[in-house]
Order: C-alpha cells, then sequence, then structure tokens
C-alpha cells in the first residue's frame, strides 16, 4: 500500500479520515498544527490520542508567526467565535458570513505544502486530510477542487508528485459520524469546538455541525 502522512487535527472528520487512512494506506507519521488557535491544546491532545491508537508517530507543527497574522476569531480572543442556531447551519449566505469570522490566512494551503515536504522526504506519496462535503460549500479549502488544485501544484513541487486524498471528502457530517461509529471511534475523545475550554461550548458552528450529525446516530 502507498505510504501516506496523516494531517489530523483530532476532529470528526479528521479522525475518522485517518481512521479509514489505516485500512486503505500505510501512514507513517501524523501532523497536527499550532497556529495559535484557541483550541490548540485541546487539538493537539485528541490528536495524539488518535495516532497512538492508529500506531502512528505524531508530530506538532508550531507555526507561531501564523498566529501573529490572524485577525479572526479563530485565533483573536478579542474577537467573538459566531454562534448559529442548528436551522442556519444550512443558510448559505449566514454561513458563508460565519466562515469569514473564522477563516485564517491560506490555512489549508500552509498544512499542505509543510505535509507535503514530509511527505517527499520520507516518500510518501499521500497527503491524507479531513475535508468534507458540508463545510465544502463555504470553506474553499475544504472542497474537492481544492485537493485537486493542489495535486497539480505539487507536481511540480514535489519530485514524488505527492497527492492530496481525503477519505470523508463526499461525506456529510452525518454519514462521517456513521462510519465513526462503525470504525468503533470513541466520540468523547475527539475535540471539534473551536473553544479550547474544559467541556465544548455546543454553540459553535463546528460543535453544532457534529452534534446534529450525532443526533443522527
Amino acid at each position: 500500500m502507498e505510504k501516506s502522512i496523516l494531517i489530523l487535527s483530532g476532529g470528526l472528520d479528521s479522525t475518522v479520515s485517518s481512521f479509514i487512512a489505516k485500512e486503505k494506506t500505510t501512514p507513517i507519521l501524523a501532523l497536527t498544527f499550532d497556529y495559535g488557535q484557541r483550541a490548540a491544546k485541546r487539538e493537539i491532545g485528541a490528536a495524539s490520542k488518535v495516532a497512538q491508537k492508529l500506531g502512528v508517530e505524531h508530530r506538532i507543527m508550531s507555526l507561531g508567526w501564523l498566529a501573529e497574522i490572524t485577525k479572526t476569531s479563530l485565533v483573536n480572543r478579542r474577537e467573538k467565535i459566531p454562534i448559529l442556531n442548528e436551522k442556519e447551519l444550512d443558510d448559505v449566505d449566514r454561513t458563508l458570513q460565519t466562515a469569514k469570522a473564522v477563516w485564517v490566512p491560506n490555512r489549508n494551503g500552509v498544512f499542505l505544502n509543510i505535509a507535503a515536504a514530509f511527505a517527499e522526504a520520507l516518500e510518501a506519496s499521500l497527503l491524507v486530510t479531513g475535508f468534507n462535503a458540508e463545510e465544502g460549500i463555504t470553506f474553499p479549502d475544504n472542497s474537492a477542487p481544492f485537493s485537486r488544485a493542489a495535486d497539480d501544484f505539487f507536481w511540480f513541487s514535489t519530485l514524488n508528485k505527492v497527492k492530496v486524498t481525503s477519505f470523508t471528502q463526499g461525506m456529510t457530517k452525518v454519514e462521517i459520524a456513521k462510519k465513526g461509529k462503525e470504525l468503533g471511534i470513541n466520540f468523547n475523545e475527539i475535540w471539534f469546538c473551536y473553544e479550547g475550554g474544559e467541556k465544548r461550548c455546543g454553540v459553535c458552528e463546528s460543535c453544532q455541525r457534529s452534534l446534529r450529525a450525532f443526533r443522527e446516530l
């Protein structure tokens, strides 16, 4: 099987995608990024548990400079994280607005480029992400066209032509949650909240999407 690098946040999507990757590829490294996000410690803790269960080496990549230049609420604690109700999750205009409020400059592009350097150096051909169909609508760097564009870029920038794959790319949150349950993932051990408190806030968009999916199980 092809060797892969996992981009692992410890959230629902990247965890499920990583578990599937364990079945379909040979993961050799999991990368978690600390870019000053509110939930950094919780994400790192959750990702560490996932990597341990998968038997994959886990590295934390600190991106202090990205924290410095990010002005939005995912990093900037002076700004408020948008709060949505469940009905608003399917309101494209509203979620486009909230996406801007938590946008981090070129975040997934930065993640992929760093991961691609590891992949080339370690002779891995795949980068595994946790992109999904729902958020691909309002976050263009979660979409299938973004992954294809990254493949084109890496065709030029890596000698081994690294490619991006997400085993959750075409799935909704409900489908991802169902797959996670099937794989035996403990949802209490993952972290999908924008906040980094003792408990998930339950009201941010990420919480709302995941909790709605869990109610369908």
